[in-house]
């Protein structure tokens, strides 16, 4: 990549970031109630690592 990242290109990735970041904590509980032990990154759309899976921006 190029040293000088546009700024269009920036929130793009920005954006990409944010999508792949676990759920709040709270979502649990309200979907599945008070007693369910679950993982909140189930509740992440988009599942994404840096290694697999490229984002072509």
């Amino acid at each position: 990549m190029a040293r000088f990242i546009a700024l269009a290109r920036k929130k793009r990735l920005a954006k990409k970031g944010r999508q792949t970041r676990w759920a709040p904590f709270w979502t649990v509980p309200k979907i599945y109630g008070a007693g369910r032990r679950v993982h909140p990154g189930r509740h992440t759309t988009v599942k994404r690592s840096w290694k697999r899976g490229k984002t072509k921006v």
